[in-house]
């Protein structure tokens, strides 16, 4: 008879075709996990990286502003999935959006639409999917939304975003509840994963100042060398989610670590 396979992590992750996204999904799979990446589009680097590591890595193309259509195939794809078969899943919600940076009024109702449905109906409906379809796994189970500081501070031509980072830590608590008293619950946590030299930095420092006072703020950020690379903020996030004290605080900051 065949050895029996020792069996691997699974973890799903959104946002890995880029940035710290990417950085993630491609430590992880040299850690010997099983991948399951949602994204706009798949990557063939991180194709290639899976192929040379010998790993499975699934990438499925989903615009998660249409969140409902990830999160049934999310559903359907775990339950033929033999729970036995790893000794850990996790879920990590990693994709983000930042709509124009505009005081509110100024920002089109439909860049406001998706924003908010990728950055929290995506990660909640994703959510609410993994632990329904997990429930009677009895491996640890785990979810990783990551969040930002700007869901704890309030900041001009922001709303969207903190709004949808808030919302995000919030639902982290709610779930934290609703899991502590089961006896394979899963473990939680809205983690902000400090300052990283992404898109979205560009995005902001190129921000028109009259609109967005803050502005200076990200530049200097910058200008004093405050940016972690993408590398090295996956490495410190996924060091977290390690943690044997993982979920134990439903809202972090990897900073405060």
């Amino acid at each position: 008879m065949p050895a029996a396979q020792t069996p691997r992590p699974l973890t799903i992750i959104t946002g890995a075709s880029r940035g710290m996204g990417l950085a993630m999904a491609e430590q992880l799979l040299d850690a010997g996990h099983e991948l399951v990446c949602i994204s706009r589009k798949p990557n063939a680097a991180l194709a290639q990286h899976a192929a040379r590591a010998g790993r499975e890595c699934e990438q499925w193309p989903q615009d998660l502003a249409r969140a409902e259509a990830a999160a049934a195939r999310l559903e359907g794809w775990l339950a033929t999935r033999d729970g036995t078969a790893h000794s850990s899943v996790t879920l990590i919600n990693n994709a983000g959006l930042l709509p124009r940076v505009a005081p509110l009024r100024d920002i089109p109702h439909g860049e406001l639409s998706e924003a908010i449905r990728v950055d929290l109906e995506a990660p909640m409906l994703l959510a609410c999917v993994f632990l329904r379809a997990t429930e009677g796994w009895k491996i640890a189970r785990r979810i990783l939304n990551i969040s930002s500081g700007l869901g704890r501070r309030a900041m001009a031509s922001q709303a969207a975003y903190c709004a949808a980072k808030a919302g995000m830590d919030h639902f982290s608590r709610c779930v934290a509840l609703e899991e502590a008293g089961k006896p394979h619950g899963a473990r939680i946590c809205s983690l902000a994963p400090g300052v990283i030299d992404t898109d979205m930095q560009s995005h902001l420092r190129a921000a028109d100042p009259t609109r967005f006072p803050d502005m200076a703020t990200f530049v200097g950020y910058r200008d004093r060398g405050m940016l972690s690379t993408p590398a090295e903020a996956a490495a410190r996030v996924l060091a977290y989610l390690a943690r044997p004290d993982f979920g134990a605080d439903p809202v972090a900051d990897v900073r405060d670590n």
